[in-house]
């Protein structure tokens, strides 16, 4: 693989001769807000305006999202002295393709991203996903403006993406991809696309081919060992076929040795691809000891076309004789060195190491594609989903405590597959990290990350599962492991029945956004768990049992208060914010070390029971009051494990559940921001006030909603008197 210095660069950008260096900002500068991400906008540009543009006023496109400078090329420097030029300025008579894309078109340049030519390579063997990616119809004299066009699968859809044609060179010679004829230009540009939607020619160096599979193709990528192979691979891999999956399969280098010949004529540390299966019926003719029977038998290519396999069944092996002509047409079977052989099943398991399997989305395949009787595709769901540290970042199982928080996902395995003798259903679960690779820059790292998989009952139809679930109820299933890639998938044969996917990073509080992808052969039912927020029945409390120590302590506090109480109120025995907060700071910061309750909690306090909004409570009310500050006491004592005097925010949510106050994601979310402080802790007061405003916007909402949808229509004056009062 080639490499590039992580020096920096001294960056000299040429006019373009004719004065044709001005912008042709087609779709507008993007706003200060926009230029902080460095995606925002890409989706924005449309072919159609820009090129419409341009020939309108007689210009050729600069994009102004991935510009000729520096920011486009690397986030170091180097000494190198780069020129960004268009094609027609680095040879005559520029091309888009020349006779055609080939894999042995694109050459790799000074950019570590063999990985992405690799994938290249194997997308122009499939001509209609080519064409998808890469749409053909693009010149450089009919129509010419200076703007081509792509297509990319990028986190969940597709993509279009578009770039001028201003390429960096040194010394006239284009730097990074390029194609065998000096005047083809197609994967220069489709290697400048991937690296804008990436953030940067940097961004590439470093990756694997699968990734770059999936961004073309839109499906998902198993990675299989073959020295421990799933059960009924050969099943999974026709399976596979008859859906238009691409495979390929490899085997291990030699220690310092590049690419190493063996004597049986295969590559080690080469990429092979799988063009073909079929299962050889032995039976009739074929009565020699060591072929009887059916043989399932597999396809390779080496895409050199060259250096085939010479053992059993390769093209002229005497194994074939036996086979007739009919059969041997009928799988395509020929004689010559264009690099493709067929093997069995069993050579190929002992030989190669690594087979990858890239399962094609439905989008991926065409009408007459999926009409054909043999092809099938698979049903796929797509979900995405955030950690937020301190909310749901919570972490593999091991941390226990805080694995209940992180996103839950429920799926529901209605039919079994096919063909199959097991009654179980398949499920490829694939997890992917969102925008790791164009952070790069920034310092940011892969996260590592992974899954499980938990048995539901069948009418389980319940919110989110708590920490006491995951205590008692192991998991069924998980993710082929925990690792720093930019995603993980996993093949899983389960029952029936539904099923609760955590996914999860490896360690708590790690910040990312997931894509969660499922296929499965039948179609499957998904959804988001979440818990929608309002109030539930609140679980038994302490001062209700008059057999508890606590009813008594909570009795002997409310005649304290009545006498405090009387001593404090004035002829209309009533007490304002000002005056409680006296009381309750008198009586807390007894129990607690923290400021005391400012005014306005306390006026909250009083908001939430002053029926007649006199702005003071009555002794009644003042009762009724006290029973919640005594109850959210209690609970905060409970849920503060390590006796600090602060909740983190995982137990701040088992506390509020344990109030019965039910949050969603995104509420509990608001909530922590908030209320905690920089640490990311909830100190007890503000507990107390965030329980307080809960209770008063709920109880508000549950008087203005009538029919009982989770929908209320509030006039202006009680939405701001809610407001001012909660």
């Amino acid at each position: 693989m080639g490499s590039f210095g992580a020096s920096s660069f001294s960056i000299h950008i040429p006019p373009r001769p004719g004065g044709g260096g001005r912008l042709a900002n087609v779709t507008g500068r993007t706003s200060r807000k926009e230029k902080r991400n460095p995606f925002a906008g890409i989706e924005k540009q449309n072919y159609a305006e820009v090129t419409k543009t341009c020939m309108e006023r007689g210009i050729l496109f600069e994009d102004p999202e991935f510009p000729a400078d520096y920011t486009s090329l690397s986030s170091g420097c180097g000494n190198y002295m780069i020129e960004w030029r268009r094609p027609s300025e680095i040879c005559n008579d520029p091309k888009f393709f020349v006779g055609g894309a080939s894999r042995f078109d694109v050459k790799q340049g000074m950019l570590g991203d063999c990985w992405l030519l690799a994938a290249i390579s194997s997308l122009t063997m499939n001509q209609k996903l080519l064409n998808r990616v890469v749409p053909p119809n693009q010149h450089f004299n009919i129509n010419y403006t200076g703007c081509f066009r792509f297509n990319l699968w990028n986190q969940g859809k597709w993509v279009e993406v578009l770039v001028d044609d201003r390429l960096p060179t040194q010394n006239g010679r284009l730097i990074y991809m390029h194609s065998v004829e000096e005047n083809e230009f197609w994967g220069a540009l489709l290697e400048k696309v991937y690296a804008k939607v990436n953030g940067s020619y940097e961004s590439l160096r470093g990756g694997t081919t699968t990734e770059a599979m999936e961004d073309f193709t839109g499906g998902i990528t198993e990675q299989i060992d073959l020295k421990s192979p799933p059960n009924k691979l050969f099943s999974i891999m026709q399976k596979a076929f008859q859906r238009c999956s691409m495979m390929g399969c490899s085997l291990d280098p030699i220690p310092g040795q590049i690419e190493a010949k063996l004597s049986n004529g295969l590559i080690c540390g080469h990429a092979y691809s799988i063009t073909g299966l079929t299962t050889l019926d032995a039976r009739s003719g074929l009565n020699t000891p060591s072929i009887n029977g059916k043989i399932p038998m597999v396809r390779v290519r080496n895409p050199w076309g060259e250096s085939e396999w010479n053992g059993p069944w390769c093209d002229k092996s005497s194994e074939w004789r036996f086979i007739p002509d009919a059969e041997k047409k009928k799988i395509g079977l020929t004689h010559e060195e264009d690099g493709e052989f067929w093997m069995t099943f069993q050579d190929f398991c002992h030989h190669f190491q690594k087979l990858e399997i890239c399962n094609l989305a439905p989008d991926s395949l065409d009408d007459e594609e999926l009409s054909q009787k043999s092809k099938k595709k698979w049903e796929t769901t797509i979900e995405s989903g955030s950690w937020v540290p301190r909310v749901n970042a919570g972490g593999c199982v091991n941390y226990m405590n805080t694995f209940w928080t992180n996103p839950q996902f429920r799926v529901t395995l209605t039919d079994v597959d096919d063909d199959d003798d097991d009654d179980l259903c398949t499920l490829i679960i694939g997890l992917l990290q969102k925008d790791r690779r164009k952070k790069r820059k920034e310092g940011i790292k892969n996260l590592t990350i992974g899954y499980m998989v938990y048995k539901l009952d069948a009418n389980d139809s319940s919110d989110i599962k708590d920490l006491n679930y995951f205590r008692y109820h192991g998991s069924c299933d998980k993710s082929p492991s925990f690792i720093n890639t930019r995603e993980i998938c996993g093949r899983h044969k389960l029952p029936q029945g539904k099923y609760l996917i955590i996914p999860s990073t490896f360690e708590p509080n790690n910040a990312g956004d997931f894509l969660l992808r499922l296929f499965t052969e039948k179609i499957n039912k998904t959804d988001v768990v979440d818990e929608p927020t309002g109030i539930k029945e609140s679980e038994p409390q302490a001062e209700d049992d008059v057999s508890n120590p606590q009813f008594t302590a909570l009795k002997e506090q409310e005649n304290n208060l009545r006498e405090n109480f009387m001593k404090i109120a004035g002829e209309d025995m009533e007490i304002d914010a000002y005056e409680l907060m006296d009381v309750l700071n008198t009586v807390f910061r007894k129990e607690f070390r923290f400021d005391g309750f400012g005014i306005e909690a306390c006026r909250s306090m009083v908001a939430m029971h002053d029926g007649d909004m006199s702005g003071k409570l009555g002794f009644d009310e003042f009762q009724t009051l006290w029973k919640d500050l005594f109850r959210w006491k209690t609970t905060f004592k409970k849920f503060d494990i390590d006796k600090s005097g602060n909740l983190n925010s995982y137990e701040l949510r088992s506390a509020l559940n344990h109030s019965g106050f039910k949050l969603s994601n995104t509420t509990f979310q608001a909530l922590v921001m908030r209320y905690s402080n920089k640490a990311g802790f909830i100190a007890f007061g503000d507990f107390v006030l965030c329980a307080i405003r809960l209770k008063s916007m709920l109880a508000s909402f549950k008087n203005h909603e009538t029919k009982n949808s989770g929908i209320s229509g509030f006039h202006l004056d009680d939405f701001i008197q809610l407001s001012m009062y909660s």
